[in-house]
């Protein structure tokens, strides 16, 4: 067998110092050329690649330093001055046509990194400023500088957390969010486990598959053969049928419990008919899904007591218990209060909302019930998407149900390894990183004060509300951020009417023509901030609407599509956000009706 120089065609770097030892005589080394001998075109563009990439080593001249400095100019350019529009740039146009758009290819020469990174800056012309106080559309905050840096710095060294060996230290941040988020919510933090994942959906994804594998032990190997049942309400997320479907399970195994019409909480006695009933004709639940704070009604569910019909209606024998799962990437952070000293009041919120903020820690106190929580940093965290964490009460248990065998390329070299039972294997460190740093920077007294500042400025909202004949709010108790409300032409009573729109079905027509009212103007408030238009020599709010947050009172089955209630969003969801610009939004609100009524 002839042997083969494998050295022949190995690389000398370009930078490589004169006493490098050299390979075994090779032919050419292929970034070697003597004096005379042109460099090979490959090796020209290796070398000006090379020169970009970031520096291995310390003290050299590293062009990422460079680039994020020049960075850092040109994301100063895309911010509007004080009292600018909200979005970013100054042209808020949409620069491509779909799906003509993909109709490119790839340049067959070299590009420049500063084109490129202008480029870059290019595609946020126009994109939502979420830091702006104009900013009120839905849960989408700006991202906390610690949670930037953070995550910024998995991209950088590119810590993947499927395993020990590529993460090394970097996972004390996902296992430390487990031991501070377990803590918090009142689980034993040795025990918890957390998976950061790629978002919301990925929770209940997770959620779900945990209730399939634990109530279905043969489905790991022979796949989901029963169909198992999902329980959620009627104001769960609609991420519910895709995760069903995605899991096999199919959406028609969701099961919806009735929501109260005035709290969009859960009904448990609905809920203990179908359980009860489900347990009389022996059909296993796989997972019910508790919503710890809906994104429009902020609904919390009472999960205390589904636990205790849980264990009142168990599955039947030769299935496995059902998993309790709970919803609560938007409502999460209200735990931070279960243990706020309500009678010294060290932070100093008004009596006005001291009585909501402990009605939404005792809520969140029962979080303690569930078997897993959905958290989404990137909402009612202040951090940078993508950054989910689904946290689950027994570790122990649910690695173990989960777990599948080892692969021969990849070897324990830590004892934690989560490639053997997570739904990725691949998982970016950027999330978990993003979620620990704000853990570890905001504290508990910092999560406080930015919840409670942002729901001191809500109340400001409701009462001018209050003030208004034309404006009515439909969720007065709801106790989460957001202010969902109607305006109605200036000759009408806002309550009364609306009072009759969600009571009487007499008042249908009306309902569905003062909704597709609240629609155009939630449409023309929109075609406002895209426009960059001024009312009197200032920016509109980029605002949006809910096409249904509530049934009315005669449609509570929801089987009337036509009967629900919509409503205009004011979703303040940043540290900027001022009672002025509240005022501000309502008469904007105003100004978007009284257009629309004269179009008509």
């Amino acid at each position: 067998m002839k042997h083969v120089q494998t050295t022949k065609h190995a690389v000398i770097p370009a930078n490589a110092p004169a006493n490098h030892h050299a390979l075994s005589k090779p032919e050419r080394p292929l970034t070697a050329h003597a004096a005379n001998e042109p460099m090979p075109k490959w090796a020209k563009y290796r070398s000006e690649m090379a020169s970009e990439f970031p520096s291995p080593f310390r003290g050299t001249k590293d062009p990422l330093a460079e680039q994020i400095g020049k960075f850092v100019s040109r994301l100063d350019q895309l911010r509007p001055e004080e009292g600018g529009p909200a979005f970013l740039g100054k042209s808020p146009a949409l620069t491509y046509e779909y799906p003509a758009v993909k109709n490119v290819e790839i340049n067959q020469e070299m590009g420049d990194l500063d084109t490129v990174l202008d480029d870059v800056v290019k595609l946020f012309e126009g994109a939502p400023n979420w830091g702006n106080p104009l900013t009120m559309c839905n849960v989408i905050p700006q991202a906390n500088t610690a949670a930037i840096i953070a995550s910024m710095l998995s991209q950088v060294f590119s810590a993947n957390i499927l395993e020990g060996e590529y993460a090394w230290n970097v996972h004390r941040a996902e296992l430390e969010t487990a031991g501070m988020l377990g803590n918090l919510v009142g689980w034993d933090p040795v025990k918890t486990g957390a998976i950061y994942t790629w978002g919301g959906g990925g929770c209940w994804t997770y959620g779900l598959k945990y209730g399939l594998t634990r109530v279905l032990p043969d489905s790991m190997l022979k796949g989901i053969r029963t169909d198992a049942k999902v329980i959620c309400s009627q104001q769960a997320h609609f991420v519910q049928r895709n995760a069903s479907a995605w899991m096999g399970l199919g959406m028609d195994n969701i099961v919806h419990v009735r929501t109260d019409v005035d709290t969009n909480q859960m009904d448990v006695v609905h809920l203990e008919e179908i359980l009860k009933d489900f347990a009389a004709k022996k059909i296993p639940v796989a997972t019910v899904v508790c919503t710890m704070g809906t994104t429009d009604a902020s609904a919390i569910d009472p999960i205390g007591k589904v636990h205790k019909l849980l264990d009142r209606y168990p599955n039947p024998e030769g299935y496995g218990k059902a998993v309790l799962y709970a919803d609560a990437v938007v409502g999460w952070s209200w735990v931070y209060f279960k243990d706020y000293d309500f009678e010294n009041n060290p932070l100093e919120f008004s009596d006005r909302i001291l009585p909501i903020l402990k009605q939404n820690g005792q809520a969140m106190a029962e979080l303690s019930y569930a078997d897993a929580v959905g958290i989404d940093f990137h909402k009612v965290g202040w951090a940078p998407y993508v950054s989910s964490c689904f946290l689950y009460k027994n570790a122990e248990e649910f690695e173990k149900l989960h777990h599948w065998a080892p692969d021969a390329y990849l070897q324990v070299r830590t004892p934690y390894n989560p490639m053997y039972y997570t739904l990725e294997v691949s998982r970016t460190a950027s999330g978990s990183l993003a979620g620990w740093a704000t853990l570890k920077y905001f504290g508990k007294a910092g999560m406080q004060a930015i919840l409670g500042g942002i729901l001191e400025t809500k109340y400001y909202l409701y009462d001018l509300l209050e003030k208004q004949k034309d404006m009515v709010c439909v969720n007065p108790d709801d106790s989460g951020l957001i202010t969902l409300f109607r305006v109605y032409p200036k000759d009408v009573d806002a309550r009364v009417q609306y009072k009759k729109e969600l009571n009487d079905t007499k008042s249908r027509a009306d309902l569905i023509k003062h909704n597709e009212l609240t629609k155009a103007v939630g449409d023309k408030l929109f075609e406002w901030f895209r426009a960059g238009k001024q009312i009197d020599g200032k920016y509109t709010p980029y605002m949006s609407f809910s096409t249904g947050f509530r049934n009315t009172e005669y449609n509570r089955e929801g089987d009337d599509a036509e009967a629900v209630i919509y409503a205009i969003k004011s979703f303040p969801m940043n540290v900027f956000v001022t009672p002025e610009i509240m005022a501000w939004a309502l008469h904007c609100v105003h100004a978007a009706r009284d257009e629309v009524l004269r179009a008509q």
